[in-house]
């Protein structure tokens, strides 16, 4: 039987600095994680985040110096485009992006007559929304058995907390699912992995610190037809562009998995960390040149103002965007939606009195 004494507080900690720590602190952490003890167990779950409360910071940053341009009379010129372009970019949406975002408000402007700064934020969110449509594609997991993910970014941005959420949201849905322990780099990885396995009631195929990371995938996947798993996520080691020996064990993965099926993986899940802003565009462009990244997901939304990533992230490379990560539980790693993100990042203007330098 699954086991469901399940910490929702799983946080996302996959950084260098925890090849550092030593085991009693490692211990210690996995208390964190997953201790139900009496006293927790009398204490009701806390909520999962909404995806309004997770871009909270983004929208209140977002809204003020929107604010700060309809301050006082104004009217609707192309200094107030460039105004709002400035805005725009400032919140990490990216010059292209936010380019392509005022050509066409401005052309909603006009076609619509639009007079007032409601009608112009309305229809900034409408055409957010548009840019954002292409990262909410159907996903079909089960269109092959296994359906092999390989998850894939650099360090710190909590890849192998994430994959673990992700695992354990396939297994309540019904799914078998299988992991595989392929970031043999970094001390405790592994034993991080099996833990959050074991508790999950989730089989982990894992091989000792420091083993061929193909190896393991190539082990995993083979258990993953044998036991007839519908899921097989393989966890991989955080690497830098710069690190081509690490680059290179990806790539060696990807041959290995289509050696034995060239149709595997299924998935290349690039994760990216939001406070990382624009950078996180220039992660993907590597990743993506070396491994053919398919999908994304964007995590520790909560922690920045810099949600106007995701729509860079969109207009650049038209790539899903799977999951957004809007707090620490596994129920707050969400699955996208153009429109709620929309909805989240601007809302109505009789919605916006809460916050900073409102729109008059």
């Amino acid at each position: 039987m699954p086991n469901n004494n399940i910490d929702p507080r799983m946080t996302e900690t996959n950084t260098p600095e925890d090849a550092q720590k030593p085991e009693q602190k490692r211990r210690s952490a996995f208390a964190r994680f997953f201790s139900r003890d009496k006293a927790q167990e009398d204490q009701p779950a806390a909520a999962p985040v909404s995806v309004e409360e997770g871009l909270d910071k983004s929208r209140n940053s977002l809204m003020g110096k929107i604010g700060n341009v309809f301050k006082g009379s104004f009217d609707i010129t192309d200094e107030l485009f460039d105004d709002l372009e400035e805005v725009l970019i400032t919140s990490d949406i990216g010059v292209e992006a936010s380019l392509e975002l005022v050509e066409r408000l401005r052309l909603r402007v006009q076609s619509e007559k639009i007079q007032d700064a409601a009608g112009v934020v309305a229809g900034l969110k409408a055409e957010i929304r548009t840019m954002l449509e292409p990262a909410q594609q159907p996903w079909d997991v089960l269109h092959q058995r296994p359906y092999v993910m390989l998850m894939v970014g650099v360090n710190g941005v909590g890849k192998t907390t994430t994959t673990a959420k992700i695992a354990k949201q396939f297994r309540d849905q019904g799914k078998t699912v299988m992991l595989a322990a392929a970031d043999t780099f970094r001390a405790a990885a592994v034993e991080q992995l099996q833990e959050w396995g074991r508790r999950m009631d989730i089989p982990v195929i894992a091989q000792s610190h420091g083993a061929d990371a193909a190896a393991v995938a190539h082990d995993a996947l083979n258990s993953a037809i044998v036991k007839g798993s519908q899921v097989l996520i393989i966890d991989t080691a955080g690497r830098l562009h710069t690190q081509s020996d690490l680059m290179e064990q990806l790539q060696k993965i990807n041959r290995v998995l289509g050696n034995l099926d060239p149709s595997m993986p299924h998935e290349v899940m690039q994760i990216l960390d939001a406070g990382t802003g624009q950078n996180a565009l220039s992660q993907l462009e590597h990743f993506q040149k070396a491994v053919g990244v398919t999908s994304i997901c964007l995590t520790k939304l909560d922690g920045s103002a810099k949600g106007g990533l995701a729509i860079s992230l969109t207009q650049k490379h038209k790539l899903p965007i799977r999951y957004i990560g809007v707090g620490e539980g596994y129920m707050d790693l969400k699955p996208f939606n153009a429109e709620d993100f929309a909805d989240a990042l601007i809302p109505d203007l009789d919605q916006t009195k809460s916050q900073p330098d409102p729109v008059n």
